[in-house]
């Protein structure tokens, strides 16, 4: 058989299994008319209705639109039109926004009114509401849409434009456009009769004599967007059509199963990036018929309008496919699977006729509605899609042809969409028909062939990539992939094992019980260390009783988690696959109380700090919790099915909640949820896995009333399906995530336990301590021309100078051209130049450009802005009639222009000035130096020159306050390196940030440094001379104010003992940190205290933290009474930085971390704080009003560790950590617990307490209450021991630098050691030898000392190699001492004589303190914020253990139920 018969033959048969649908007829159309209600528009050529306003905005791609206008010219537009030439005879898209049926050049000017009316209206009319309502339904099935409003537009016979020279033609066409929209999503219907379209394009009107017809445009348009406040681009765009023939197919073809019924989602409230077509498709048939729908009815149900032709014996094929009460909801095609084929009759996954599709929204409306109001679209990889031809599944066995059934539609040529959808799958075709030729087909696989000449291209697109990204192309279009070092999904790219932040806003109406809560955009923020999983959320301003109800929805924090996840082999974290531009959908539904919650958050990339901005809604009803009610969240694992462009989960978690009302309860809750994303398949790279496993091991949650913050905690892992945790001996230490590496660290495996720390791109370091690259110091930047480097933590941006913007590509700075905003007079040109623009006055005109002047009769030009600016100045106008002594005179040139270089007669600066006569930033010079060349092109500020140029211009006149240090800034902007005071006459060198050296101040009369010398050793200024100066220097003309303390210091800079007030002469005794002894001050005239002579101190009496001691301050130099704008620290009740930092009561404020540092990226002027992660999180136990002992169950060999204002327990199995049975033994409100002991013999716990200042113990009985030994002369209590043997305690005292020993009921207390001891930390006692053993942290000479428990035989054990020796215990398997330094990072051991030393493990943290147990090493970890556990034989860490509440561990100790061998 030749080719081209069996094309023939081909062809045939799929013409014969053609389902029989009829194109609508005129009396289909929605109803229109004046007795419709419509207004009609004026007959014209060029005619635009008056603003349609709308009861209730519609969403238009995501924009509010509240009016709208319809034209002649068969377009809808959101804004007034602009004249028809400038869109008519132009090609698609317009740069306004549009919805066209039918966009040509249409005249209705007739004077016997006889080319067609144009009507419309908006109505709300139930009839036509269920009419859209169906047709939505029927093009998107799973669509949960309720229209509240319609707006009909109708062109009924209208006629093309023609020449009126020319005979008319008889030819007119008649269509309509209908908008349906609810208070989320809107809909739009293009229909066309049957008959209703006779021409298909117009001529344009200025070059008609050419014969040429421009086809008629169909489409959407979203207009031009504005970026970069002045750029503009081309927005999203939609056709529907591109030449003749797919205008003419318009009534033929529809892709709702209804042919010339086409139907779009055109807008959502809360992402949408195009327009989506429906998918299901439609031919014209021969036989004549009708579109079968009813209006006569008023009522608002969908089910009274039967679909043609459904068929009631076939209802019980509805069991086939899933309600939307379905678990889950969402069925994408299996993997494989030709995603992009049209339902086929007899298939037992879809609808096999539009009727039955349409029934199966029976349960619409109903109380199990669908998780997502997403559509079903098919998920080709591409953008593109079409319908293959497959005509042998198209007939049935037996040849019969059956025409109920629908059939496959002509394939469709899907029209480019721009940009490409981001937060959803790619979508099925809504375009227009394209010719077969028989080349195009490939006869054994039947699939037509097509290509594409509109492909996107990485010289086209590239800008879309990220900066650390690289673009390939490919043959259907391009990728983007980031660079090594940096991952993501090419459009968004983080670096690699840095920690991420993340923040956002969080919205909504919640019901708790019975009352809603509104939030209003309160704060949301999210801290992850990306390099073990550890994800923490923040949310802020959340009002009783919502923050307890919303404990459990720890959900809103675990999207943070599996973004970010600690990844296993053969798996990624979600951040890899969405980017940072996503939306989430997720559905909790409670039980028993059935309660529903929605969650909508929405990723929307990355901001200059390169922090993550997630938007949350929640809406719905959540469960009442008791107020103070602790809730536990059960660890679980998670199934995640993977598909192109969508992420979809479904799990039941289970939670109990423990309250003093109820006691304990267990409830859980079930979660439907999915990802949509923008996902690139152009590169034909393998499919990715189909699913993924989540394993959250830890979730703490707690609502903290006072702050109203609600935070989740979570530790998250992903691992392919089936894969089981094994014993942590056998899992590498970067999938157990008890790695050591820094937090800027990624952890490399390498073989069994091994592994390798490498800092994160943009960090420098050795793995396990990082420090940031300042790309832009060292020349690391990849900013091109006219732009600024701008450094961030790991990272750096480029910021345009002045005169310059981001181009399109959003990288290269691209000159500003200011002459689009029309600067200039009007009778004046503007020239625009690299950085800068000219005006210059047309001719006949005179001036400087800004302002021009005509004056008919003179031949002498007008004066220029410069000239009556110099004139005003040299005749005394601005003074009263007399010239004013010493004033700045402009110099004018020859033109009337401001010169370039101005210069002040009196003072000798010169500056540059611009067109205006204002002064460019940087370009003034004092007296006797080298004028700026004013020619040469301007160069960003320097940090000097933006700090000089604020203070010239502090006072409201623009100039410095008088006295006001001044910064002196060299030619190229740097800080000169001696710098001096013009008022007081110091002199001081600075570094190249202009920070003082210390030691260079000299005073007046006395030469200054040398500052190009480098720094003489010396001592660095000491608190108490920092604590001066800064009082010194605290006035603007450098004095002290008048009547504050000023701190006197002895000559080796420590704080005098005693210290006078030199205004008011009260005298008070202070400590070695400048703290006032309590009890000590005397007043004026009275005799003063005995520094010298202890003091006791109260028992629970603590010294000033630097949060308060700060705040003292800074009142004192207010004067005691602070301005409302004027910042004073805030701190907590135990002295430390509050979280949030405002200034004074306005609403700019910032969170800081535990030392009061600012957290960058979290400033904020919004009504509402943001919500800041401390760095000491809450405790999981409250405070008890009576702190009581809970002890440990059944337990042999438990850990004690303390942890802030809690002794925490930590059983053991064998060596095993047992995280399982871990608990808060107790429980000390107010109190810092750093050193810890326990006592064998009477099961008692014994602690030091550093904020009370005390010495304490507990017996480990349940019920028992803490007891207070020792309360008074302890400034800070760290290591303590107790000697079992002996009964006596020993402690060290870092502040006044001693040793002391007592018996254990705190009596015959005495000094052991008050010298050579710098910083005293850890002490431990061997029972069985009778030794002491301590570490001194003395940073120039550290060591570790020995003595005797009677204080005899001191001596040195090991002073070499050792840095910061914090932690200490004894071996007493071996006899030997062993330490861990947090300044080597090493853990050793020695043998008491100073032999036999050893490196047990080389790259520890931040250990702060350790014990040993049967050959294993447990110590605290500041950097981990744990517990770890090495093994003395391997030398490897073997167990990990982290505490729900995320803050330092101090002392550890071993309880035992029976003393152990050589205990000490």
């Amino acid at each position: 058989m030749e080719r081209g018969e069996i094309l023939a033959v081909y062809l045939l048969c799929w013409c014969c299994s053609v389902c029989v649908v009829t194109a609508i007829q005129r009396a289909d159309m929605f109803p229109y008319g004046n007795l419709s209600g419509d207004a009609s528009l004026e007959v014209g050529d060029d005619v635009t209705s008056p603003v349609l306003s709308l009861p209730k905005p519609l969403y238009f791609y995501n924009d509010p639109v509240s009016q709208l206008y319809v034209a002649t010219n068969g377009i809808i537009s959101t804004q007034e039109l602009l004249m028809e030439k400038q869109y008519v005879d132009d090609g698609f898209p317009t740069d306004f926004p549009v919805v066209a049926p039918f966009l040509a050049d249409i005249d209705t000017s007739d004077e016997k009114g006889q080319r067609g009316q144009i009507y419309y209206r908006v109505t709300e009319i139930p009839s036509v509401l269920n009419k859209v309502a169906q047709e939505v339904h029927r093009g998107f099935p799973d669509a949960k849409f309720t229209p509240t409003h319609a707006v009909v537009a109708t062109w009924e016979n209208v006629a093309a434009y023609e020449e009126r020279t020319t005979g008319r033609s008889n030819k007119v066409n008649t269509f309509q456009a209908v908008i349906g929209y609810d208070e989320t999503d809107s809909y739009v219907l293009f229909l066309y009769p049957q008959d209703g379209l006779n021409f298909f394009g117009t001529r344009p009107k200025e070059s008609y004599n050419v014969e040429i017809e421009l086809p008629a445009r169909v489409g959407f348009s979203r207009g031009e967007i504005v970026y970069m406040f002045f750029n503009r681009k081309q927005g999203p765009h939609y056709s529907v059509t591109s030449d003749e023939q797919s205008v003419k197919n318009l009534y033929q073809v529809g892709n709702t199963g209804i042919p010339g019924v086409w139907l779009f989602h055109t807008g959502n409230r809360y992402s949408f990036d195009n327009i989506v077509p429906a998918s299901t498709g439609g031919l014209l048939a021969t036989p004549p018929g009708e579109y079968g729908i009813s209006l006569d009815t008023t009522t608002p149900e969908y089910d009274e309008y039967p679909d043609n032709g459904f068929d009631h014996d076939n209802q019980e094929e509805e069991d086939d496919y899933p309600l939307t009460g379905g678990d889950p909801e969402f069925h994408p095609a299996p993997a494989g699977s030709d995603f992009s084929e049209s339902p086929q009759p007899g298939s037992p996954d879809t609808p096999s006729s539009p009727s039955e599709d349409s029934a199966r929204q029976v349960s619409y409306g109903s109380e199990d509605v669908p998780l997502t109001s997403e559509p079903r679209y098919s998920f080709e990889p591409a953008g593109r899609q079409y319908a293959p031809l497959n005509p042998q599944e198209n007939v049935p066995a037996g040849g019969a042809q059956q025409p109920q059934e629908q059939q496959p539609q002509v394939p469709l040529e899907v029209v480019d969409v721009y940009p490409p959808h981001r937060n959803e799958p790619p979508l099925s075709p809504g375009g227009h028909v394209v010719s077969v030729d028989e080349d195009d087909v490939d006869f054994e696989t039947g699939v037509i062939q097509y290509t594409t000449e509109n492909k996107e291209t990485c010289a086209r697109f590239q800008q879309q990539c990220s900066q650390n990204a690289f673009c390939s192309d490919y043959a259907t279009g391009f990728c983007c992939h980031c660079k090594p070092g940096f991952y993501g999904n090419g459009h968004h790219c983080l670096p690699e094992g840095a920690p991420q932040r993340v923040s956002g806003k969080m919205s909504g109406t919640l019901t708790v019980g019975s009352t809603p809560v509104d939030l209003n955009n309160i704060d949301l923020h999210a801290y992850i260390v990306v390099g073990d999983g550890r994800a923490y959320t923040a949310i802020s301003e959340v009002p009783e009783p919502l923050g307890w109800a919303l404990m459990p929805v720890a959900p809103i924090g675990e999207l943070f988690g599996w973004l970010f996840a600690l990844e296993l082999p053969n798996s990624q974290a979600g951040f890899k696959i969405t980017g940072a531009e996503f939306t989430r959908r997720a559905e909790v539904i409670f039980y028993p109380s059935n309660q529903r919650l929605s969650i909508i958050q929405t990723g929307r990339g990355l901001d200059e700090h390169n922090h993550l901005t997630v938007d949350t809604e929640v809406n719905g009803n959540v469960p009442f919790i008791p107020p103070g009610a602790e809730v536990t969240m059960d660890p679980f694992k998670e199934t995640y099915q993977y598909y192109p462009s969508v992420v979809t989960s479904t799990s039941v978690r289970e939670f109990s909640v423990v309250s003093a009302e109820r006691g304990s309860e267990s409830f859980s809750f079930q979660l439907k949820q999915n990802i949509t994303y923008r996902d690139c398949r152009h590169d034909n790279r393998a499919a990715a896995v189909e699913t993924l496993q989540i394993t959250m091991e830890r979730a703490f949650v707690v609502y903290v009333k006072e702050e109203r913050i609600l935070r989740y905690a979570i530790t998250n892992k992903i691992s392919p399906v089936g894969v089981e945790p094994v014993g942590p001996e056998l899992v590498n230490p970067c999938y157990a995530g008890n790695h050591d590496c820094d937090t800027t660290a990624q952890c490399i495996p390498l073989e069994g336990q091994a592994f390798n720390c490498q800092c994160a791109t943009g960090y420098r370091g050795d793995g396990r301590n990082c420090y940031d690259i300042d790309e832009c110091a060292e020349g690391l930047g990849t900013c091109g021309a006219h732009s600024q480097c701008v450094n961030l933590p790991g990272s750096h941006r480029c910021q345009c100078q002045s005169g310059y913007e981001f181009g399109f590509d959003g990288r290269t700075c691209v000159d500003v051209d200011e002459c689009s905003s029309s600067p200039c007079h009007s009778n004046a040109r503007c020239i625009n130049g690299l950085g800068s623009f000219q005006c210059q006055c047309q001719l006949g005109f005179y001036g400087d450009g800004f302002y021009c002047f005509q004056q008919e009769g003179q031949t002498s030009r007008p004066k220029s802005q410069c000239e009556q600016h110099r004139d005003s100045l040299q005749s005394g106008v601005e003074h009263g009639g007399r010239p004013s002594l010493g004033a700045f005179i402009p110099q004018c040139d020859s033109d009337g222009r401001y010169r370039p270089l101005q210069c002040h007669g009196s003072t000798g600066h010169c500056w540059c000035v611009d067109r205006r006569g204002q002064e460019r930033a940087g370009t003034r010079t004092p007296p006797g130096t080298a004028p700026t060349d004013c020619d040469r092109p301007e160069r960003p500020k320097t940090p000097c020159e933006h700090h000089r140029d604020s203070i010239q211009t502090t006072s409201p006149e623009g100039y410095p306050i008088i006295g006001a240090y001044v910064p002196q800034c060299d030619a190229n902007g740097q800080y000169s390196p001696l710098q001096c005071h013009g008022s007081i006459g110091h002199c001081w060198c600075v570094d190249s940030s202009g920070q003082e050296r210390p030691g260079t101040r000299t005073l007046p009369g006395t030469t200054p440094k040398d500052c190009d010398k480098p720094d003489e050793p010396q001592r660095p200024k000491t608190q108490c001379e920092h604590h001066r100066d800064n009082i010194l220097n605290s006035s603007p003309d450098g004095y002290p104010v008048v009547g504050v303390f000023v701190p006197q210091c002895d000559a080796d800079g420590q704080y005098m003992s005693q210290q006078c007030h030199g205004s008011t002469g009260q005298c008070w005794c202070v400590d070695r940190r400048g703290q006032e002894r309590a009890g000590t001050r005397t007043p004026a005239g009275v005799a003063r205290v005995d520094c010298d002579r202890p003091v006791p101190v109260a028992p629970t009496q603590r010294p000033e933290s630097v949060c308060e001691r700060w705040r003292a301050s800074l009142i004192e130099h207010y004067g005691g009474k602070p301005e409302p704008q004027q910042y004073v620290p805030q701190c907590e009740p135990d002295g430390q930085f509050s979280p949030v930092q405002c200034y004074g009561e306005t609403t700019y404020c910032w969170c800081v971390d535990q030392d009061g540092r600012e957290v960058p990226g979290t400033r904020s002027h919004d009504v509402v704080k943001p919500a800041c992660l401390p760095s000491v999180a809450p405790p999981t136990v409250r405070p008890l009003p009576r702190p009581d002992v809970t002890p440990p169950t059944n337990t042999d060999v438990t850990l004690l560790y303390a942890q802030g204002q809690k002794i925490g327990v930590l059983p053991l199995n064998g060596t095993r950590l047992d995280a399982s049975r871990s608990k808060t033994l107790l429980t000390l409100h107010g109190s810092i617990v750093v050193g810890l002991s326990y006592d064998c013999k009477e099961n008692q716990v014994y602690w030091t307490d550093l904020s009370a200042r005390t010495i304490n113990r507990a017996s480990m009985e349940s019920g028992a209450e803490p007891e207070i030994l020792i309360n008074t002369n302890l400034v800070s209590p760290e290591g303590l021991a107790v000697d079992v043997k002996r009964r006596l305690m020993f402690w060290v005292d870092s502040n006044p630098d001693v040793i002391e020993t007592a018996n254990l009921d705190g009596s015959g207390r005495r000094t052991l050691f008050d010298a050579d001891l710098v910083n005293p930390r850890a002490i431990i006692v061997v029972s069985s030898t009778g030794t002491l053993y301590w570490t001194d942290w003395n940073r120039e000479a550290p060591k570790i000392e020995s003595s005797s428990v009677d204080g005899q035989n001191r001596r040195v054990v090991v002073s070499d190699g050792i840095g910061l020796p914090n932690a200490l215990t004894y071996d007493s398997s071996s006899g030997q001492i062993c330490w861990a330094d947090a300044g080597t990072k090493r853990l050793e051991c020695i043998f008491p004589d100073g032999s036999g030393r050893k490196v047990i493990h080389a790259t520890l943290n931040y250990p702060f303190s350790m014990v040993y147990y049967r050959n294993h090493f447990y110590y605290t970890d500041w950097r981990r914020d744990g517990v770890i556990a090495v093994s003395k034989d391997s030398s490897q860490f073997t167990d990990e253990y982290l505490p729900d509440q995320r803050s330092h561990l101090y002392g550890i100790a071993i309880a035992t139920s029976h003393c152990l061998s050589g205990s000490h």
